[in-house]
């Protein structure tokens, strides 16, 4: 790494024009071919999958999307003129205007389903053309809410009117903000607290557009971006803070810039490229699940996190030489040249009082630890998956107003119908059929069942099933395993008749069940990566023993904060994150990948320390306490900078990143100050000289990683004795 710290040193200008003209080229292409982000399928090989295909080959239809215009009257019936006149006015101009395709109004004969029994509430449904512009929506809204009167509450929901929530720049803007604010406290130096910033901040940009071109040939979702900067500049900040606190150190040590870089690079950029290839790795691992919108992210995340490493290591050192000595306070440069008293060796900072104190205590310390990591993730127990919906919102939007006013005026499970489908090529199986929907009327949990009239040569029906449960109900998806394992068996035997149940609920059920049964076996695949990784890079099978079991530990925490914030509702209004419910069924996934990644960073900064500490001095607890005195600082630093960045994204205004957002920022703070900086160090003491040991066969059949620094020195045969009661670090 040395070679290159040198060269980007000298030609640091150059360095920095470069990065400079990559990103206004990857925007000009952006400018030019613009973004083609979708969405790929969820589920494939799933009975809601072949109900979508059945449907959709069965139909000739050329409408597009659709949406509910809800209207409720607070006194009195829909049906009484106040209300019927202007709604009918409404849908009558909603009719005429361009894009829609039909409107059915309750106040017509083929709606009057339409309207609740308590007469209070009401809907229609509007079909648009495929072609149906943005615009052309939003005008058909100001039709369809100009009735709304002090009487009259009208809302909106449906597919054709959600409203996606967008990134809000000032949160993201403030993770950023908050950063800098640590970065200076902690350091006292502007350009420490600049330079990991500006480099993340170019890292993460170059990602953006990169990821936006590569939509063209990956089908990716827009909620890409939006992770792959939550990501990124957590890492892009503390892969170049490990880089700039190591050149800091050199330049205090009496270096000079260039030969500092070039040390820093050799030693810290070593380590993060390690560590960014641990997180581009897990992130890839994904890709084995073969899942079309986990793919997609997990390409976006890992370009983001490829492009900050390569910032970290190219365009840091550059601006490394432009600042020169700068990046050091002005008492530190005095320091430096020995114009400031000089620092007594006798009195530990805080980092190396509490090494000192975990050291002399380690099994109460580690078993207090492993308690309070215990009580964090224990909630993961009741991880529950699914999807979010217009149920989830904030009171204060109009589709979750609709929402709740379809529930309440005509039951919880008319918001998510099941809807099955029915492939009935004879004149048994439509009698099968009708059957099928008087079994169903008579089934627990169903609050009705409707089937759709068959024309002439169709051969393929459509029963709608309403539950008597709301959508994301636990008996709403007992309802769902029932019907497929009990009822429709025995509807379709003695004939040709398939029945596949699907609609918005059961593929939303169907794909929450399918990672759900991948899940233990990618956080299985997870651990043994890491123990894998671990061995190699510090020649011990404690060590990584120790990491896997203790990342699954932080990945628990993680999932134990989401399902006490998001599933059990605890302080979600207070944040503004709407009502309670399951857990996104692609969000568990991605947080083992990310906080393997993550977890491994920190392990890979405070074991890479100590490792070279045991190859100077072979004093085992020596090693330890110096690596944590030495590395308790920066590791904690980054830990605050990464809780600010995925904190701030919890008030971004969509509540899957809020989900990510807060898991990564609880699972940071608690794997940094108890894992590292606890467990990690009090195992270790307990286990001594063990920490090192690994059979010689196997050491020389490993490959030889250098995660920090030259190749691994053979340990001394006798440790190196301090001073009595004097703390060397």
């Amino acid at each position: 790494m040395s070679p290159l710290a040198r060269w980007c040193h000298r030609h640091r200008l150059a360095v920095a024009l470069a990065w400079v003209g990559l990103l206004l080229a990857l925007g000009a292409g952006v400018g030019a071919a613009g973004n083609d982000f979708g969405t790929s399928p969820t589920s494939q090989n799933t009975d809601s999958a072949k109900a979508t295909a059945l449907l959709q080959q069965a139909s000739n239809s050329a409408a597009g999307e659709s949406g509910r215009v809800v209207w409720q009257l607070r006194s009195g019936k829909v049906t009484d003129p106040a209300a019927e006149r202007p709604m009918t006015r409404a849908l009558e101009h909603i009719a005429d205007a361009p894009g829609v395709a039909a409107v059915t109004s309750p106040y017509l004969p083929e709606g009057k389903g339409q309207v609740s029994e308590d007469g209070r509430t009401a809907y229609a449904t509007v079909a648009f053309d495929r072609s149906v512009a943005d615009a052309q929506i939003d005008h058909v809204k100001e039709l369809a809410t100009a009735p709304e009167s002090g009487d009259l509450h009208i809302a909106l929901n449906g597919q054709a009117f959600t409203v996606d929530p967008k990134p809000n720049a000032v949160a993201d803007a403030m993770g950023i903000v908050l950063a800098f604010i640590v970065l200076l406290f902690v350091f006292r130096a502007v350009w420490v607290a600049a330079l990991p910033i500006i480099t993340a901040i170019v890292g993460v940009g170059t990602s953006a557009v990169t990821v936006i071109l590569l939509s063209h040939v990956v089908t990716l979702s827009d909620m890409t971006l939006t992770l792959g900067s939550l990501i990124g500049l957590g890492v892009g900040i503390d892969y170049a803070l490990f880089i700039v606190n190591r050149h800091r150190v050199n330049l205090m040590a009496g270096m000079g810039v260039a030969e500092s870089t070039a040390k820093a690079l050799n030693t810290s950029g070593r380590a993060v490229v390690f560590a960014g290839l641990t997180v581009v790795v897990a992130l890839l691992g994904m890709l084995t699940l073969d899942v079309g919108i986990i793919n997609g992210m997990a390409i976006g995340a890992a370009v983001t996190v490829a492009l900050t490493v390569l910032a970290a290591i190219t365009l840091l050192p550059a601006l490394l030489g432009m600042i020169g000595p700068r990046v050091l306070s002005r008492d530190e440069r005095r320091e430096a040249a020995g114009q400031a008293r000089q620092r007594s060796s006798g009195r530990p900072g805080l980092w190396g009082r509490w090494a000192a104190r975990v050291q002399a205590r380690p099994k109460a310390l580690g078993l207090v630890a492993l308690a309070v990591l215990a009580a964090l993730a224990f909630p993961t127990l009741s991880l529950r998956l699914g999807a979010s919906d217009d149920g989830n919102l904030p009171a204060t939007s109009t589709n979750r107003q609709a929402y709740d006013m379809v529930a309440d005026g005509f039951g919880p499970g008319f918001n998510g119908p099941l809807v099955l489908a029915v492939q009935a090529p004879t004149a048994a199986d439509r009698a099968a059929e009708a059957k099928l929907v008087t079994a169903l009327e008579q089934v627990d949990g169903v609050a009705s069942a409707t089937a759709a009239p068959l024309k002439d040569g169709q051969t393929v029906g459509v029963i709608s099933v309403v539950p008597t449960t709301s959508p994301q109900s636990e008996a709403t998806s007992d309802l769902i395993h029932h019907l497929r394992d009990d009822v429709i068996p025995e509807a379709e035997q003695g004939t040709t008749m398939k029945v596949y149940v699907g609609g918005v609920t059961a593929s939303n059920d169907d794909f929450a069940s399918v990672l759900m049964g991948k899940l233990p076996v990618f956080v299985l695949v997870i651990a043994v990566l890491g123990f894998l990784l671990l061995t190699v890079a510090f020649r011990s099978l404690l060590i990584p023993a120790v990491g896997a079991v203790l990342n699954i530990l932080s990945i628990g925490v993680a999932f134990g904060a989401i399902v006490v914030v998001f599933q059990y509702g605890f302080g979600a209004g207070l944040l503004g994150l709407g009502a309670a419910g399951p857990i996104e069924s692609f969000v568990p996934i991605l947080v083992v990948g990310i906080m393997f990644g993550l977890s491994m960073d920190y392990q890979v900064f405070l074991v890479s320390r100590m490792r070279e500490e045991w190859a100077r001095t072979g004093d085992s607890r020596r090693a330890v306490r110096v690596g944590q005195a030495e590395t308790g600082k920066v590791i904690a630093v980054a830990a605050a900078i990464m809780v600010c960045v995925f904190g701030s994204f919890v008030f971004g205004g969509m509540r899957v990143i809020s989900e990510f957002g807060v898991s990564l920022a609880v699972a940071v703070a608690v794997d940094a100050l108890l894992i590292r900086m606890v467990v990690v160090p009090a195992l270790m003491h307990l286990c001594g000289r063990a920490n090192w040991w690994l059979p010689r066969r196997l050491d020389k059949a490993l490959p030889r990683v250098s995660v920090e620094g030259p190749a691994d020195e053979p340990a001394p045969q006798q440790p190196v004795r301090e001073p009595q009661g004097v703390y060397v670090a």
